[in-house]
């Protein structure tokens, strides 16, 4: 196990799958404990087994991040387990692909879902766990992305776009009435990660791909590994002096 988190227990949404599990997984390496949370509890079990087969510490259980009242009994169960955490992982979200301009029903069910748990999920969770971080001066990263900054002009719901731009604006709000707690509070920024969050899109609409690069001067997708340095940078002492900022992940997909 590595230096950089060492001492800290991490709390990361979203961990059965994808980037959630990368980083829960890269933070086990630098020392941390980490509690794997995600709706998907057999996945969140899997990623805690891998962790606890090399060697390190971690915990699962079920988690729908849109619900208030599960959020805030999860923080009792997990003060009683692990103890106070130190660090957060907003990473649960999911998206769909449906025009504001298609099927009325589909597109009213799109912004209540990506909603309730992209922006309100990482609201709740935060707000549940509040207390540890106050106690231990913690830092929390959210998942933010490119498109808190555009709409990516792919097969995309514009609740998906609406929820990153709320993440990065929840992020800056937060960091800057809870700097006096001693609380840092980023995101990080991906661009077309390959996971199972897109991995229907990217088979039934190829094209995507291409779009992507056309626009990645790295000239590649990214994959859950590549957000793992980020995250753990920004979850380290190495970052003490870093709140309410993003760091981009995308490949350099904006500067083209």
């Amino acid at each position: 196990m590595g230096p950089l988190l060492t001492g800290h227990t991490a709390v990361v949404t979203g961990a059965a799958t994808g980037i959630g599990e990368a980083i829960a997984v890269g933070y086990a390496r630098e020392g941390a404990k980490i509690v794997c949370l995600d709706i998907n509890s057999e996945g969140a079990a899997r990623t805690a087994e891998a962790i606890r087969k090399a060697g390190g510490t971690a915990w699962s259980h079920a988690l729908d991040v849109a619900d208030r009242a599960a959020c805030a009994a999860m923080a009792g169960t997990v003060d009683k387990e692990a103890g106070q955490i130190s660090i957060l992982v907003n990473n649960a979200g999911i998206n769909r692909r449906n025009p504001f301009t298609g099927d009325p029903v589909a597109v009213m069910k799109d912004w209540d879902d990506i909603i309730s748990i992209n922006l309100a999920g990482t609201f709740n969770v935060t707000h549940a766990f509040l207390g540890h971080l106050r106690a231990t001066r913690g830092r929390i990263v959210n998942l933010a992305s490119i498109q808190a900054f555009m709409h990516v002009r792919t097969p995309n719901s514009p609740a998906y776009t609406t929820s990153k731009h709320g993440v990065m604006g929840l992020t800056r709000a937060l960091a800057a009435e809870l700097g006096k707690d001693g609380i840092r509070v980023n995101a990080i920024g991906p661009g077309l990660i390959e996971t199972a969050i897109n991995a229907d899109a990217r088979a039934k609409n190829p094209g995507i791909v291409d779009v992507f690069l056309q626009h990645t001067p790295l000239g590649r997708t990214g994959k859950p590994e590549d957000i793992v340095g980020p995250a753990i940078f920004l979850a380290s002492d190495m970052a003490q002096y870093v709140t309410g900022s993003i760091v981009m992940a995308d490949g350099g997909y904006r500067t083209v």
